[in-house]
């Protein structure tokens, strides 16, 4: 197992370049499924998550092959409809590979997904609107199969705007025969993403970034390249890291549209913030302000994502800070790690108060989640001495060399075996 270790208290500053979404990359992985050809994928992150799917698309028959951070995936020849249960384990966005084999082979076994333990987030808005559309969907054992001669179209409302339920239809939908229409659809740049490789493909999809996505199904989908959009978390958490070291840093190769929300809490933070067309330039003061309220929500909302990042820095903040978790009802783990490095932080159900304390102290912490461990690399940056960070396992499924970006900002940082 390795570990980070941080000699906390350096300024960071300087520029760092954003790689591509985790969150966007995946179900472009998953829709190579769909169109029996070349998809050649630009900017994709080298994660765990992106070599979990991979390993789904092999084993599903398909070539894959790197070069550089371009992936080549020929999906001409599947050879089987079925993902072991190991590899559904690995994440909980295997899910998604669901929607496109249902579309490609008119039918798909699988397992429950695994991924972090962030409490309950049940995939019944998935299955629902499969049944909608006509497919035949039996649960047992641990598994799903799933089976259909003709996917139908219809209006679909969704009682919550999840971003895995609306990309499973707008994969299985992409080869179906009519119009089918999601309503309450979530509205993630990631989603816009997704449209634009299925379209590029040929398929005919509309109204990505807004409630309602239209799909009309074709018949057959062709070649495609892609750049993968930028990730919007990794570059807030490189925001954090800055902020809470009292640095001047610049994120590039990023959309700042993407981050508003973020940006707006940095700013009552009381950094400064200058906004160019593929980069943001963050400068701190010595002294973090607090914020009175932090709510996640769907997009355009505070994304749940940044959530443990931006607590680390509201943890040394000069004052109260309160956060409501919205999203997901296990996602303050991370802080009773943050209160073991000094932090005054209280939970209660999904309300945590964040009492600002002058600086965090050097400890050994673990990470249980993606998130949360980038959350206890930030507030190393900061801690008096030296901090240990164990779990990498979860900060590599989502951050591409984390250790490297920061330490060429100026951190005194490296991991270890």
């Amino acid at each position: 197992m390795s570990k980070i270790i941080i000699d906390g208290g350096k300024k960071l500053s300087g520029s760092v370049r954003v790689h591509g979404a985790k969150n966007a990359v995946l179900p472009i992985l998953a829709a190579t499924v769909l169109n029996s050809g070349k998809n050649i994928i630009y900017d994709c992150p080298k994660l765990k998550d992106v070599y979990s799917s991979i390993e789904i698309l092999r084993c599903l028959g398909c070539n894959v092959k790197w070069e550089g951070s371009t992936v080549v995936i020929d999906s001409s020849r599947l050879t089987t409809h079925y993902i072991p249960e190991i590899l559904m384990r690995e994440m909980r966005s295997s899910i998604i590979f669901l929607g496109a084999i249902i579309a490609r082979c008119r039918r798909a076994i699988i397992s429950y997904p695994g991924g972090c333990e962030l409490g309950p987030r049940p995939i019944d808005l998935h299955l629902k609107a499969f049944r909608q559309l006509g497919i035949n969907i039996d649960e047992a054992h641990g598994y799903i199969s799933c089976s259909v001669d003709n996917i139908n179209c219809d209006d679909i409302h969704l009682d919550f705007p999840s971003v895995g339920a609306t990309e499973n239809i707008m994969l299985v939908s992409a080869l179906a025969k009519g119009i089918t229409t999601i309503s309450n659809a979530a509205k993630e740049p990631e989603i816009v993403d997704l449209q634009e490789y299925l379209n590029g493909m040929g398929a005919k999809i509309s109204g990505a970034g807004t409630s309602v996505i239209q799909i009309e199904g074709v018949s057959k989908l062709g070649d495609v390249e892609h750049t993968v959009m930028p990730d919007r978390i990794v570059a807030a958490s490189y925001l954090a890291a800055g902020a809470i070291t009292g640095g001047t840093i610049t994120t590039t190769n990023i959309e700042p549209s993407h981050l508003q929300p973020i940006i707006s809490v940095l700013k009552d933070c009381g950094c400064k913030i200058w906004q160019e067309s593929n980069s943001i330039t963050l400068e701190s003061k010595s002294r973090i302000l607090p914020v009175d309220f932090i709510r996640t929500l769907p997009h355009p909302g505070f994304p749940t994502d940044a959530q443990s990042p931006i607590m680390s820095l509201l943890s040394i903040a000069d004052g109260t800070s309160i956060i409501a978790e919205n999203m997901f009802e296990n996602r303050f783990k991370h802080s009773a790690e943050l209160n073991r490095m000094g932090a005054d932080i209280k939970v209660d159900g999904r309300i945590a108060v964040v009492r600002g304390v002058k600086r965090l102290s050097g400890a050994k912490v673990t990470a249980t989640d993606l998130r949360g461990a980038a959350a206890l690399v930030i507030a190393g940056l900061n801690a008096e001495g030296v901090t240990e960070v164990d779990g990498l396992n979860h900060l590599d499924r989502g951050y591409e060399f984390f250790e490297d970006g920061l330490f060429n900002l100026g951190a005194t940082i490296k991991r270890v075996e």
